[in-house]
């Protein structure tokens, strides 16, 4: 893992970003599909053909809606296509097991586990092409008739494995035709520096906490131990994910593409509801356009918006993971914006900021139980814990990790909030490339030494 992402640094990124901008125009997404297809074959050679598949199927499909786009039904069945095969590649690779598992249990059969590898990105990929075909069929884009174009908008590398979400409407205008300039490739390799620091520096180091944590038995936590566990793999997950996605931005920037924002600073955040328009906004956005909105939205009845709500939540928990326990972390969500939509958002704006964000951190912590563990059994057992059922308020070896930690997590604390990024834009710019610049070097010089680079997004 360590050296493949040396590999990428060093060698692949840039050869790949210099041959980029000095070949013609015309060849740039020819260029960038044979790049793509060749960094997730060297993370991914076996499943590369399901990716193929995935752009070839949409494609077709999007053809098909455009040829016979006044017919009464072809158009429905090209759309239907498109969402079943990308659906059922989905639930193949990521369900199947899950599914396999439950029927088991419930029927007392013993029918066999598949015990496939999740394809990386799937998640992401399958969303993004289902956007393209369902945008179309709606007449909100025109449909792609170069497969290379749109090839290279499905496997595109920078934001493949990880997000954000693109969808087609977002960039058809770029893939067909974008701009490079030394002031973009600055403003993106700065992003990509930021976001390289936030996942090596932080997220790394952070989860080195939440590592040593995870790996003690439950029931010899004390209480402060386990709070501070979920502090850090929260911490951990933000830098991990929004470093990715903040490299991806930058990359995107120095390709000539604008992708998406996909973070502001959730943890700031004095609602449930206000921390997901602040957490992971292209899924968030994804699911509003594609499924709560068709549903109805909540321009419907009381009882109709209720139902909605649980279904996208319901849908939301599942896309991260196939286990009971993603699905308890969606509904407890989806339960807790229906309480905050019929009264609790109003009384915590009318609250003191500091009751309102206590109120929402304590919730989002309880919430990264579930989503750290592997199993809803673990998520309660960790549970009682941090609510002191059989557990000491702190011992010796939690004492110990605060005092290892203690700096490491009030940076974390610091880069989660927008004061340092204010403070970044009132001092000169040339101490600002200083910083950028220490901030490669040092997470170069990480890269070099350690063997913990976690994945965490891998799973979903």
């Amino acid at each position: 893992m360590v050296f493949s992402s040396l590999l990428f640094l060093f060698i692949f990124l840039p050869i790949f970003l210099m041959v980029y901008t000095i070949i013609p125009v015309k060849l740039r997404n020819l260029f960038l599909l044979i790049g793509s297809l060749f960094f997730y074959a060297w993370g991914e050679p076996i499943y590369v053909s399901i990716m193929l598949f995935s752009t070839v199927l949409d494609y077709s499909c999007g053809r098909l809606i455009d040829r016979f786009r006044n017919h009464a039904f072809l158009p429905k069945v090209g759309l239907g296509i498109s969402i079943v095969g990308n659906v059922g590649l989905l639930c193949y690779f990521k369900y199947a097991d899950f599914f396999i598992n439950n029927i088991n249990s419930a029927l007392g059969t013993s029918w066999q586990l598949l015990n496939l590898a999740l394809p990386i990105g799937i998640s992401f990929y399958t969303f993004q092409t289902m956007s393209y075909t369902i945008d179309l069929y709606r007449g909100k884009i025109a449909v792609q008739k170069n497969i290379i174009t749109f090839g290279a908008y499905v496997t595109m590398f920078p934001q493949l494995i990880a997000g954000p979400i693109v969808t087609y409407s977002h960039v058809e205008k770029e893939l067909n035709s974008r701009q490079l300039s030394l002031q973009r490739f600055g403003e993106g390799s700065l992003r990509f520096i930021e976001g390289l620091g936030k996942k090596v520096l932080l997220a790394n180091n952070i989860g080195l906490l939440w590592d040593q944590i995870s790996k003690t038995a439950v029931p010899e936590l004390s209480i402060v131990g386990a709070w501070m566990g979920m502090v850090a793999f929260g911490l951990q997950l933000y830098f991990d994910f929004s470093g990715y996605s903040d490299m991806a931005i930058g990359l995107g920037h120095m390709l000539g593409f604008t992708f998406p924002e996909n973070f502001n600073y959730p943890y700031i955040s004095r609602s449930v509801t206000e921390f997901w328009r602040r957490w992971h906004i292209t899924l968030g956005s994804w699911f509003r356009e594609y499924v709560y909105i068709p549903l109805g939205g909540n321009r419907t009845s009381k009882m109709r918006f209720y139902s909605n709500l649980f279904v996208v939540w319901f849908l939301t928990g599942f896309w991260h993971g196939a286990g009971w326990n993603f699905i308890i972390w969606g509904l407890m969500f989806g339960f807790l914006m229906i309480i905050e939509r019929s009264f609790l958002l109003k009384q915590l704006e009318k609250c003191h900021g500091l009751i309102s964000r206590t109120y929402l951190l304590i919730t989002i912590l309880i919430s990264w139980v579930f989503f750290s563990h592997d199993s809803l059994t673990e998520a309660l057992s960790y549970l009682k814990t941090m609510f002191g059922i059989s557990s000491d308020w702190i011992d010796t070896t939690t004492c110990y990790q605060i005092s290892n930690f203690y700096v490491l997590l009030i940076l974390g604390v610091l880069f989660a909030t927008p004061f340092m990024n204010r403070l970044k834009n009132k001092v000169p710019e040339w101490i600002l490339y200083i910083f950028y610049m220490g901030i490669l070097i040092l997470s170069t010089a990480y890269l070099v030494d350690s063997t913990f680079n976690p994945f965490l997004y891998f799973r979903f």
